[in-house]
């Protein structure tokens, strides 16, 4: 149990973020009710073609774990140990995310495990769950909270305070504070979309190397997939909104039938409804949310993609809502009122979120083009054999962020960017090894152990 004796708060959005923090509640005595807009995801069919496949890692496995859910939550995942690159021509290549046994990364169907989180946290008689309760924004002046229930129509006001926000990137709580001047938010889009489609298995098997994640690479544009545990892959398509080679190129079903011909000969054959699924599912806009301040006196708290949204390239979405629940849960244990732990919170987290936001988009253009070059191959190369050498001074980043949830995410930003300037000066070019009394120099005089 908790030192802290803090009153019960309200939940808004019971996705995975809001589902898992009233479970760590729950935990400590902590009363909570959940207000989610979507009927009971335990009783009604999931969203398709709406959200992009999940990758769980350390972070969000220590988040799991904290809540004692990670055995409920084990048969759902699927490993992959790296990317799959399948290059213009055919050929693939397995890129490993690391050099342990590890170091692995797993994929997880975000339905099931929402499932889960709510089943998990409905257990406790602290949780209530209510859905179909969509929220209208919060009156903070009035200390309201605005609901309406979706199958009457009934609209209703509760108290506001505590209230923590995690409706997403979309937060219509967010919305209310910023259209109220009590935090200020800032959406900056990718221009490129994105449009999920589905790989089905064959005899109830995959078609693809099962444990890995897919990745077709053409520079400006990608496709990727993931594989299910029903033999099935999640495939999603980031591709520009406009241009020559864009979404609004594709308008009709000849149009899409060359393109995918031309640039993923080898997954067309994968996809036999393609035509039918990409005309039925719908084109995702792709951005990083900025919003500032996180937390109104106390009153209100936006975790998760509701405070800091970012676009999916790192795998980390998921994972940063988890670690947010985590260091949350840290605090509540010396805390006793709820305004403490709010400031506190965005304190801590908010330099690590605008890291990996940073670090996702950059990713974006590694995944898209760099896994081909050369160049970007080599230094990979001589990254790990650092690692090999210097285990607890240099470690790519990469997997700082994946595997390392000891290491915060503005540290693993830092430190990437001192060992990106002591890869430059080490590389020195194709068929040629690097210095190595050069390198134990520089990573012995820049890179001090990690504690």
């Amino acid at each position: 149990m908790s030192r802290a004796r803090l009153p019960p708060v309200n939940i808004v959005g019971a996705g995975l973020a809001g589902a898992l923090l009233a479970l760590l509640l729950a935990r400590r005595g902590i009363a909570a009710t959940l207000h989610e807009r979507r009927p009971d995801p335990r009783q009604a069919a999931p969203e398709r073609g709406r959200s992009i496949n999940l990758a769980l890692a350390a972070r969000g496995m220590r988040a799991l774990e904290r809540a004692g859910v990670m055995e409920r939550v084990r048969p759902l995942l699927i490993p992959m140990r790296g990317r799959m690159v399948h290059e213009p021509t055919g050929q693939t290549a397995l890129q490993p995310y690391g050099q342990r046994e590890h170091e692995v990364i797993w994929s997880v169907g975000r339905a099931d495990l929402n499932r889960v989180l709510i089943e998990e946290a409905a257990r406790h008689a602290g949780v209530e769950v209510r859905f179909s309760q969509l929220c209208l924004g919060a009156d903070a002046p009035r200390d309201r909270l605005r609901l309406r229930d979706e199958a009457s129509g009934a609209e209703r006001e509760i108290a506001l305070t505590p209230t923590i926000a995690t409706d997403g990137a979309g937060s219509a709580l967010r919305g209310s504070l910023a259209t109220a001047g009590l935090l200020s938010v800032r959406e900056d889009w990718l221009d490129h979309d994105y449009r999920e489609l589905s790989v089905p298995p064959v005899a109830g098997a995959h078609t693809l190397e099962p444990y890995a994640l897919h990745i077709w690479p053409r520079g400006g544009f990608m496709l990727i997939a993931l594989p299910n545990t029903d033999g099935s892959f999640t495939a999603t398509l980031f591709l520009a909104r406009r241009g020559e080679k864009s979404f609004a190129a594709l308008r009709t079903p000849e149009a899409v039938a060359g393109f995918f011909s031309r640039e993923f000969p080898d997954a067309v054959p994968l996809m036999p409804d393609l035509l039918s699924q990409f005309a039925g599912h719908p084109q995702g806009q792709l951005g990083t949310v900025h919003a500032t301040p996180w937390q109104i006196e106390g009153r209100v708290l936006l975790l998760g993609d509701a405070a800091h949204a970012i676009v999916p390239f790192h795998g980390q979405g998921m994972n940063a809502a988890f670690e947010d629940c985590t260091v949350l849960d840290e605090l509540i244990e010396h805390r006793a009122e709820w305004e403490a732990v709010f400031g506190e919170f965005e304190r801590l987290r908010r330099p690590n979120t605008e890291a990996i936001a940073q670090m996702a988009l950059e990713n974006y253009g590694e995944m898209r083009d760099a896994v081909l070059d050369a160049d970007f191959l080599r230094r990979r190369q001589i990254a790990l054999g650092l690692e090999r050498r210097f285990p607890d001074r240099f470690i790519p980043r990469y997997s700082m962020v994946m595997f390392h949830p000891e290491i915060p995410y503005a540290e693993a930003l830092r430190r990437g960017a001192v060992q990106a300037q002591l890869l430059d000066e080490l590389d020195r070019g194709p068929g040629v090894e690097p210095d190595a009394r050069l390198a134990e120099q520089l990573v012995r005089e820049r890179l001090p152990p990690i504690g």
